[in-house]
């Protein structure tokens, strides 16, 4: 077990998570942040240089130069109070013993948008290598007759490649001199969640599932950005939903999935670029499982959304997500909810218990993919699938606190050196890849931060003219 604290910040270890939580001004809870997450962003940098030719073909350093082309004036201008604590980011990482740049802080808060904005870039192809986007996530969230108590209940887990999905495992608690705090999922050193799933102190609850195969992209305002701001300064779902559609570019399109635990109502916002839908209800539920009800994305923004194919993991959770709401109706709760998230049967095959692409809770690393109609789709056996697991209620929320599982929702321990030994196709991610190990359930809270005040921590004490003398020379350095 690791503990720290640093002047505006503390961080944790549990279960698999690092809980960090960080105050003051944007500077200040930004140095903190980056401080905390050096040794982690260490290992990020690695994988970036890795990941970033061997999806793109382009370097890393090319992806830091023209994303700060396009963003950082305009972060500058439109978001000052984001661009102010990646600085401080920037600086904590450096003081903390990793070289980086505010630059490159914005790059990588930007990695979910990569795809999306590199069509633009002068190569087509990339945004449609497996016929559009990728879709990571399964959610549903439900209030009314269908949960045990009429409140809201909600789950989510992430699936995404296991090369970056495996550092989404900090629960960060973000207490600012403005706005609302809020306590988020989230990767080292992001400004945004990024997987998504949220808490605010206004009493909402977010979390999204991507549109997998989204094609269009406009240059305007990242989706990191628009959620963040969402997130700490919206009051209620209109304001989620007016801060979500300004500026909006259509990179990382989701189903975004929002709960508001004062007026006990849910909505859903399918995001496309050009086109979006709107359902909300106080009676009633909603599912993510990437593809969108909405026919005008999935016919007009959507390449090949597999939305009535159970052979695909979109079609296959669209029936099973479905099917067990309704196997569930009037006795949702957490436990049960837990439960669902970490479903293993295959509607397709008519399995109880086959883990796959096609089970709520994903592994594409245990699928030989053997019936997929489309020869463009992911390979047999790739190291993708779910990374975690995350469930809420009203309760909870109230509390500002969630209940999560980091490794998968399952508990099924991924095993690197086992699987690269099974699988030597992907043997070249295997530096790259750790081991995530089955996990328990585990609550985090605002309240955390308060009872580990208390614990004896490895407590860091640098002075604010040192620890900013000692930035200054690393930059030097660089430079």
């Amino acid at each position: 077990m690791y503990n720290m604290k640093i002047k505006n910040g503390l961080m944790y270890e549990k279960n698999g998570w690092k809980y960090i939580s960080i105050k003051g001004n944007p500077k200040e809870r930004g140095y903190a942040y980056g401080y905390l997450c050096a040794k982690d962003f260490k290992e990020i940098q690695k994988m970036l240089h890795f990941t970033s030719m061997e999806s793109f073909g382009m370097s890393w350093e090319f992806f830091i130069d023209e994303i700060s082309k396009d963003f950082k004036e305009m972060t500058k201008n439109d978001f000052n109070e984001f661009y102010e604590e990646m600085e401080g980011i920037a600086e904590g990482c450096n003081a903390g013993g990793c070289k980086t740049t505010t630059d490159e802080i914005i790059a990588w808060n930007f990695y979910y948008s990569l795809p999306y904005w590199f069509t633009i870039k002068g190569d087509n192809s990339i945004g449609g290598k497996e016929g559009g986007s990728k879709e990571k996530c399964s959610a549903f969230i439900a209030v009314g007759d269908w949960t045990e108590d009429g409140k809201i209940v909600v789950a989510h887990n992430s699936f995404t490649d296991y090369i970056d999905g495996q550092y989404a495992n900090v629960v960060l608690d973000l207490n600012p001199t403005k706005g609302h705090r809020f306590i988020m999922q989230t990767c080292p050193c992001w400004i945004w969640s990024g997987t998504d799933f949220f808490v605010t102190n206004a009493g909402i609850v977010g979390t999204e599932t991507t549109i997998g195969g989204f094609i269009p992209y406009e240059l305007k305002f990242p989706i990191g950005y628009r959620i963040r701001k969402a997130m700490q300064y919206g009051n209620n779902l209109d304001e989620y939903v007016e801060f979500l559609l300004k500026g909006n570019s259509g990179d990382y399109a989701n189903s975004w999935l929002f709960g508001d635990t004062n007026t006990n109502e849910i909505l859903r916002i399918e995001l496309g670029l050009k086109y979006h839908n709107i359902e909300r209800t106080k009676n009633g539920f909603f599912i993510g499982f990437n593809a969108p009800y909405d026919e005008r994305i999935r016919n007009l923004e959507v390449k090949n959304s597999g939305f009535y194919d159970i052979r695909r993991h979109q079609g296959a959770r669209k029936v099973r997500l479905g099917d067990l709401i309704d196997e569930y109706k009037g006795k949702l709760n957490i436990e049960i909810a837990k439960k669902i998230i970490s479903d293993h049967y295959d509607v397709y095959l008519n399995k109880d218990d086959n883990p796959c692409s096609r089970t709520v809770c994903s592994h594409y690393d245990l699928d030989a993919r053997e019936y997929m109609s489309q020869e463009n789709r992911p390979q047999p056996y790739a190291p993708h699938g779910a990374i975690d697991g995350i469930v809420c209620d009203t309760t909870l929320v109230k509390k500002m606190s969630f209940i999560g599982r980091f490794g998968n929702s399952c508990g099924i321990p991924f095993i690197a050196k086992e699987y690269f030994k099974k699988n030597r196709q992907w043997e070249k991610f295997e530096p790259y890849i750790h081991d995530r190990l089955s996990q328990p359930w585990t609550e985090f809270s605002i309240d955390l931060k308060n009872k580990l005040q208390k614990q004896k921590m490895n407590k860091v004490t640098i002075s604010t003219k040192k620890k900013y003398n000692r930035t200054k020379k690393q930059i030097r350095k660089k430079m």
